[in-house]
């Protein structure tokens, strides 16, 4: 691989890094794992209120890091790539099952 190639791979996964380095951000992105998500249920299911959860989804959004559709007054949520779940399922088994390893 060249390095232009490597630094263009790098230069991808610093983008990723930097956004799942947030707390509020990486509970929403673990929340649509298995399933989109619309905004009520994300926050009920991770306890961020607006405006902050609009804030983050927002820049969610922005990074092309998650894609909406809209049901009625609804908007869902969901992971934009194979590449993002495939991140966040390793961080999970790192994680959160370190009980299940004890």
């Amino acid at each position: 691989m060249e390095i232009a190639s490597l630094r263009d791979a790098a230069a991808q996964a610093v983008a990723l890094l930097k956004l799942l380095a947030n707390e509020d951000r990486l509970l929403l992105l673990c929340q649509m794992v298995e399933c989109e998500r619309c905004v009520s249920d994300l926050e009920a299911l991770t306890g961020i209120h607006q405006p902050t959860l609009s804030q983050q989804l927002g820049v969610l959004r922005t990074e092309q890091v998650v894609t909406t559709r809209r049901d009625g007054k609804r908007i869902y949520y969901q992971l934009a790539s194979e590449e993002i779940r495939a991140t966040l399922t390793l961080l999970h088994g790192l994680y959160c099952n370190k009980e299940d390893r004890s």
